[in-house]
């Protein structure tokens, strides 16, 4: 039997650091700590130990050694922990010796996730879910990615498929019976209400999942309206800062200006456009108005804005979720815009009416991210695959007692689908993509 080698790596950040951890997997590992750190600790504690060179003439460093045998470890493999002082030089160092031992190799890219996915530690989901963990940016982003990470939704999955598999049992059952009267009646009303019970619920979260993707991903937030009505000026205020360029010159913002903000823990995308208006003056502004009404179809939140000096020939493309009007210091008291209560009036200038309308995104967002418990597809591939099941569940639910074995087969397929988001199945050519996201170490 060939043995697998072992991998190493940093897994803390580049540059100083109070403490850097070196982390090997395999089955050398145990053979790593012997040479360097001699004697090997006891499971599971921390011991304090010179790390010195493989010829043992250099102390390379002072400090703790922890070692894991497998199957009790993160990657499931025998796992040791180096945890040594920050500096570059340390880790330079103690990195060397270790790949002139032989059988070990530097990790790649989510290498350690992946022999814990292989030897049954982690799932898919599990992995994405720390995938997602490592990158995220805000509270929301964090609480959705530990849901995926601590085994949540693939409870959820495996709930799902196991149901499916109790209804395929009875229609199994009832092909092996076809000859006796009332055996496939009775087995089919068993297995009908499970199936459409369970297509609703898939239903019910895939529209869930949106909201979980967009929470993943951050909202995007599109200001758009007519040339000139402030809305470089209106995103400047909502970030705080001068991302976009304001000028009196209609037709200033030619391209779409992005900037990042977060509201109430939400990673928000937050994006000025190019005014739009039927007199297009040149080529270059013909092609930043099409990008406009791109942006503001694809708009998770569309926030239209007009004022009282500029003309309101164009309207929005689709529904805005808020209306706002800039510019209120220039309407004179009791003015009739001032009692339209569907419009929201600010003044980037005077900053009039803005604490206003920050509340009012912010009530907008959560209303929109509001997770729901069954919130468990955050992916692309995980929507795929339950939008897979539902359609062959609707198509198992359309056949009839002459049809059983097709009947059948669309349930087989539809658990077969779910269980390939947690990895049971045909999963393979998505390994490669998935780890390739994790960075080195982890």
């Amino acid at each position: 039997m060939i043995q697998k080698p072992s991998i190493f790596a940093c897994s803390t950040g580049s540059g100083r650091a109070g403490i850097a951890v070196i982390r090997i997997s395999g089955p050398h590992a145990r053979a790593a700590v012997e040479r360097l750190a001699f004697p090997l600790p006891k499971e599971r504690v921390a011991a304090y130990r010179e790390i010195r060179t493989c010829d043992r003439s250099e102390v390379l460093d002072r400090g703790l050694v922890i070692w894991f045998a497998g199957p009790r470890s993160a990657t499931g493999d025998d796992v040791a922990e180096f945890h040594v002082h920050g500096s570059q030089t340390v880790v330079e160092a103690l990195l060397r010796e270790l790949s002139d031992i032989e059988g070990l190799q530097p990790a790649g890219p989510g290498d350690f996730s992946r022999r814990a996915f292989e030897n049954g530690i982690l799932d898919l989901v599990e992995i994405e879910g720390l995938a997602d963990l490592l990158q995220a940016e805000t509270a929301s982003q964090r609480r959705l990615a530990m849901r995926q990470f601590m085994g949540e939704a693939s409870a959820v999955y495996q709930g799902w498929r196991q149901r499916l598999v109790s209804a395929l049992a009875y229609l199994e059952a009832s092909i092996d019976f076809t000859d006796e009267e009332g055996v496939a009646e009775a087995a089919v009303e068993r297995a009908r209400p499970l199936l459409e019970a369970l297509t609703k619920e898939l239903s019910i979260a895939l529209e869930a999942s949106r909201q979980a993707s967009a929470i993943r991903r951050g909202m995007r937030i599109v200001i758009g309206g007519a040339p000139n009505v402030g809305k470089s000026s209106l995103l400047n205020s909502l970030v705080g800062r001068s991302a976009a360029i304001v000028s009196p010159i209609a037709g200033t913002t030619r391209d779409v200006v992005e900037a990042p903000l977060v509201i109430d823990g939400v990673r928000v995308s937050l994006a000025d456009t190019a005014g739009v208006r039927s007199a297009i003056s040149d080529d270059i502004e013909r092609e930043g108005v099409q990008r406009s009404r791109t942006e503001m179809a694809a708009a998770d939140l569309l926030v239209w804005v007009t004022s009282p000096d500029v003309a309101n020939g164009e309207q929005p493309a689709r529904q805005p979720d808020l209306w706002v009007c800039n510019k209120s210091d220039l309407l004179a008291p009791g003015s009739i815009h001032m009692r339209n209560d569907s419009v929201f009036m600010v003044s980037t200038k005077t900053h009039e009416g803005m604490a206003s309308l920050k509340e009012r995104l912010s009530h907008l967002v959560r209303d929109r991210l509001s997770l729901q418990p069954n919130a468990v597809m955050v992916r692309l591939r995980h929507t795929v695959a339950v939008e897979e099941s539902i359609r062959l569940l609707n198509d198992a639910l359309q056949k009839d007692l002459t049809q059983l074995e097709l009947m059948a087969e669309d349930v087989r397929k539809a658990a077969s689908s779910l269980a390939s988001v947690t990895g049971r199945v045909g999963v393979e050519e998505l390994l490669g993509q998935i780890f390739s996201e994790f960075c080195i170490g982890k």
